[in-house]
């Protein structure tokens, strides 16, 4: 019979380098050692968290403007938008550009530069009843019981929510055009004095004297 040679393969002399350079075992099907790779957005790991908004927006109205110039028509879109921060904090803005989003994205600018601040009264209404005015239009606000809600329409509605208030009575006098609607009462809004104010005007009375 015819003899079996045995060959025995002796170990490399760089077999060290070659474990130190082979990748790890896999663990869970992934290899180890390798960083995370997430190719849904661009391999960024996301860690499911959003970036919370100062402000909360409401779109009131877009309008269609058209320029007629000499080579014809240019046709251009008018924002109108109001934002607040549930919390007193309150303001609105106007935009204009051809595209729709351009022009909300310039209200929501000029809105931002634009904040005002009023203090809620106890039960999420205003302090007491004014009536606020802009070019022919008025704006009756007057305050609410505890769970009534805000009984107003369209951009009053819409300016108070975002304000904070809840409890409110409201009544629109004249035109209801809404940008002159958001311009009355806003200058309702600023009309508001707390307990404070009332007594410096009454009294005299400094902020640390009034109680």
């Amino acid at each position: 019979m015819a003899e079996i040679e045995e060959k025995t393969i002796a170990p490399s002399a760089n077999a060290e380098d070659d474990k130190s350079t082979a990748r790890p075992a896999a663990r869970n099907g992934r290899p180890q050692g390798g960083k995370k790779f997430d190719h849904r957005n661009g391999g960024r790991h996301f860690n499911g968290r959003r970036e919370e908004k100062e402000f909360n927006e409401k779109v009131v109205k877009i309008s269609k403007v058209t320029k007629v110039v000499k080579g014809g028509k240019r046709m251009k879109f008018t924002a109108l938008t109001v934002i607040g921060d549930g919390k007193g904090r309150y303001g609105f803005g106007l935009g204009k550009s051809g595209e729709v989003p351009e022009a909300i994205k310039k209200s929501l600018t000029a809105a931002q530069k634009n904040v005002s601040k009023i203090e809620i009264a106890k039960g999420d209404t205003v302090a007491h009843t004014v009536m606020g005015k802009f070019g022919a239009t008025q704006v009756f606000i007057k305050p609410a019981p505890e769970g009534t809600g805000i009984v107003a329409g369209g951009a009053v509605r819409a300016i108070l929510e975002l304000a904070g208030i809840k409890n409110v009575y409201s009544k629109i006098y004249g035109s209801r055009t809404q940008t002159n609607v958001v311009k009355a009462t806003i200058d309702g809004l600023k009309q508001l004095r707390n307990f404070k104010d009332v007594q410096a005007v009454r009294f005299g009375k400094t902020e640390g004297e009034a109680k």
